[in-house]
């Protein structure tokens, strides 16, 4: 039994506190959020007790494991001290918003990285999953181009928007973690970035976008991005090569589908929210971080992962913003020149 606490009693915290409470093989004993409300709320929910310090987390006998659910800019400080107080650390995406911190990260858990996981959730989805599985035994062939479209409801608030590090470091990077997943080392990036809505744009950001990444086999993978997609939350993967396609489509709530005089098979709308599209992606990304840490093995996805996933979304801003091809070296290096 994997005894759990969750920094940050938010709308993913309080997602990761049922799917902990849920598991067979760990049991949630700690929430902690300064807003001591919402940290009580989370924990007499699941049977565990709460507290506004952070640092009891760290002190505590009775964690083996911690997940960082905290703002964006508290992950680094949170993993480190995790880390330094020998628990395993499950910590939501992007490890920051800035590379140097991600590396100051690295230098601090030095030897340790192999105790943190970043939840790139996706990487766990059921459908995903199966695709990467059938693609890495050879099924389609060689992979020669991978399709990756994206698209939320709606678009979250512009006070949201002004603080997200930008739709390439907040939403994209999902998409860049599993271009990774499937293609290996990516060495150059091109975006495009769309200015369709004025409130987004008044935040400083895109809110929609079209990346092509070049990995270095010479696959091809394409990110279509928008905030906004009037039938749902749009989900979908492609992967081709010479000896054929395999894609995953979009989850909806029911398989039935309607004909008559005015529509011919029409299906219900997408499934309206990632919580519910990305439910078992959760479970069984849980799952995949109890048995590492029980067995002791590395987790994956890595911090390492986060960082790649973050030079992608570093190269994409570039690119995006000046309108050239990013040359990204591979491994653990930096965008490191622009291709004209």
């Amino acid at each position: 039994m994997l005894n759990i606490a969750i920094i940050g009693a938010g709308r993913i915290g309080a997602v990761h506190a049922a799917t902990v409470a849920a598991h067979p093989d760990a049991r949630l004993v700690l929430v902690a959020d300064p807003f001591a409300d919402s940290a009580a709320r989370v924990a007499a929910l699941h049977g565990g007790r709460s507290t506004t310090d952070t640092a009891a987390v760290f002190a505590a006998d009775d964690v083996d494991a911690v997940i960082i659910g905290s703002p964006t800019p508290t992950h680094v400080d949170h993993i480190v001290s995790a880390v330094r107080a020998g628990k395993a650390v499950l910590c939501e995406k992007p490890v920051d918003l800035s590379i140097k911190q991600v590396d100051e990260c690295l230098a601090a858990i030095a030897g340790k990285e192999d105790t943190v996981m970043i939840g790139f959730n996706r990487r766990f989805d059921p459908t995903f999953a199966e695709v990467h599985a059938r693609v890495r035994d050879g099924e389609i062939g060689t992979l020669e181009q991978l399709t990756i479209i994206s698209r939320d409801p709606s678009a979250p608030p512009a006070s949201y928007i002004a603080d997200s590090g930008g739709i390439f470091r907040d939403m994209t990077i999902h998409d860049f973690d599993t271009a990774h997943f499937f293609l290996g080392d990516i060495v150059e990036v091109s975006a495009v970035g769309q200015h369709l809505d004025p409130a987004i744009e008044a935040a400083g950001d895109f809110d929609a976008a079209v990346v092509t990444l070049v990995a270095a086999s010479g696959a091809v993978a394409t990110i279509i991005n928008s905030r906004h997609c009037a039938s749902g939350y749009d989900q979908r993967l492609e992967a081709f090569g010479p000896r054929g396609v395999l894609e995953a489509t979009n989850h909806m709530a029911t398989s039935v589908r309607y004909s008559g005089t005015s529509q011919t098979s029409a299906d219900g709308p997408y499934l309206d929210f990632f919580l519910q599209r990305y439910a078992d992606a959760y479970r069984f990304e849980l799952s995949h971080f109890i048995d590492s840490v029980t067995r002791g093995v590395a987790p994956s996805p890595s911090i390492l992962d986060g960082r790649a996933a973050l030079i992608l979304a570093d190269a994409a801003t570039l690119s995006a913003t000046t309108g050239e091809r990013v040359a990204v070296a591979a491994g653990r290096e930096r965008v490191t020149d622009i291709v004209r």
